[in-house]
């Protein structure tokens, strides 16, 4: 790829032959809000996530990190740049087949699962609402054997079926969401934000759910939350970001062990150690963008590694990696 601020060039580890499920490039997001305002909420964007793997996206509310998810399941129209999924372009206008394919094989899980499920539905008919709009079930029984199925394999029983989402806690209504989004056999799930919403010991179930379900069906996952921790957690690859901007991205140890940009690293700072000793000399350090003197627009993307990238300036390279 062209050395450009929307372009880098990566090796993941393992994954040297294989083709990206998703390939994201260039991606933008504006919205007008006046006819002399537009946010820029995704300011040229590039990424890919390649079959099975998770690929985290970090960053404060705002960064842009939800409407990257969006863009790509195509919620929002893109205002520019290109995104390929399953070898098919998805960033213009869709054919009947393309959004077919599109809204079978990638699903998302949304932040808050109260909100995301229709109160007046039973279970079983939010979790089968894929497999009927897309007529994927031969026959009644059919469709009530692979919600059970589903059922079983996020940990609810049979007869939770027929209740209603307000019957439920909120880990378990995150379960029904879950379920939904994997009904359809998805090659792709955004999970936007999923656990956020969640009590902290119910976030480590989710979690260990969505990852052994991963290792079961071969599902990639685009991750999407603030939680560093967790995204370490179940991420083998990271992408950092801010103000709409991709500042970092490289594998779970580059970004963790060996942060470049100073943003990251104010937001590794940030994250609470489990040991009192190491928590007490804790050193937090502090980012603004406006008094940094840094131009996200002005920086291009440097290899830090043939597995770790940074956006900077040649001079802000050389004075964060010196």
């Amino acid at each position: 790829m062209a050395e450009s601020k929307g372009s880098y060039t990566v090796r993941v580890p393992g994954r040297e032959n294989e083709t990206p499920l998703l390939s994201v490039r260039g991606l933008k997001q504006y919205f007008p809000v006046s006819k002399k305002f537009t946010v820029k909420a995704v300011d040229d964007v590039s990424f890919d996530i390649y079959p099975g793997e998770t690929y985290g996206l970090v960053g404060e509310s705002g960064s842009g990190k939800s409407t990257i998810g969006r863009s790509v399941i195509r919620l929002y129209d893109p205002t520019a740049g290109e995104i390929t999924f399953n070898g098919q372009d998805i960033s213009g206008k869709l054919d009947k087949n393309t959004e077919s394919m599109l809204r079978t094989n990638m699903q998302m899980i949304f932040q808050d699962p109260m909100a995301s499920l229709n109160p007046r539905r039973k279970v079983i008919d939010t979790i089968a609402m894929g497999l009927d709009v897309h007529h994927l079930a031969g026959s009644h029984e059919e469709r009530t054997q692979r919600v059970y199925a589903m059922l079983d394999k996020v940990g609810l029983n049979h007869e939770h079926a027929n209740r209603y989402p307000h019957q439920f806690s909120g880990g378990q209504r995150q379960r029904i969401g879950i379920a939904r989004a994997l009904i359809t056999d998805p090659k792709l799930i955004i999970a936007d934000e999923a656990i956020s919403a969640l009590d902290v010991s119910i976030q480590a179930q989710v979690v260990n759910l969505m990852k052994d379900i991963q290792e079961e069906t071969g599902t990639a996952i685009l991750f999407i939350a603030h939680d560093l921790s967790m995204v370490k957690y179940i991420s083998s690859r990271i992408g950092v970001l801010h103000l709409g901007h991709l500042v970092e991205t490289g594998t779970r140890e580059d970004i963790f062990n060996h942060p470049v940009h100073p943003y990251t690293k104010s937001l590794l700072s940030a994250i609470p150690q489990t040991n009192p000793v190491v928590e007490k000399s804790r050193t937090l350090i502090t980012y603004d963008y406006e008094s940094s003197g840094i131009d996200y627009n002005a920086g291009s993307y440097h290899n830090v590694s043939d597995t770790h990238v940074v956006l900077a300036t040649d001079e802000e390279f050389q004075a964060w990696t010196k």
